[in-house]
């Protein structure tokens, strides 16, 4: 049951992740969360560096969706000037938002991966879909009212993850 909430990959931030390796995988698709994956959960707009980033994405032809549980304003105002599609109000883990963002970028499953900062909605989300999906070290120390309850969860459930040595993760 646990192996659901195992990632394929995690790295300390999404600047780990480069698009040549993706690409050399298969992969022409990204699906990310927002809050704690791109930038911290009170801030409003990309940094300059998470600009360049997605400049890069783009320049390997890579197709990138945001799908969060935040709301419309929220995700709507961050995703809006970047150009980037999204999907606010997502549900996750529920797997509908991402079999839309796929279809939407015209992709198919082992096309795309799954990146977020949580185990209990975008990890056991990616999975349950059957995606390849990549943990990031959460961008703040802090989170929003209603991840705290997930992070004390993901703490235990991360524990097992070193005790049985199927993840070594530093906090």
């Amino acid at each position: 049951m646990l192996k659901q909430f195992l990632p394929d990959e995690y790295v300390k931030s999404i600047y780990s992740i480069d698009p040549t390796v993706l690409k050399e995988k298969g992969i022409k698709g990204i699906i990310t969360d927002l809050d704690n994956t791109l930038v911290e959960w009170d801030r409003p707009y990309a940094t300059t560096e998470l600009i360049d980033w997605l400049e890069e994405l783009k320049n390997h032809d890579m197709k990138v969706t945001i799908v969060s549980n935040n709301n419309e304003k929220r995700v709507g105002d961050f995703s809006n000037p970047l150009n980037i599609p999204f999907i606010y109000k997502a549900k996750k883990p529920s797997r509908k938002a991402f079999n839309r963002a796929i279809k939407e970028m015209g992709l198919s499953r082992e096309e795309t991966v799954i990146i977020g900062d949580q185990l209990l909605t975008d990890v056991f989300g990616g999975n349950r879909a059957g995606f390849y999906t990549i943990l990031v070290v959460p961008v703040a120390q802090s989170d929003g009212f209603f991840t705290r309850f997930n992070r004390m969860v993901e703490r235990r459930i991360m524990a097992s993850f070193k005790r049985k040595g199927l993840i070594k993760w530093e906090e």
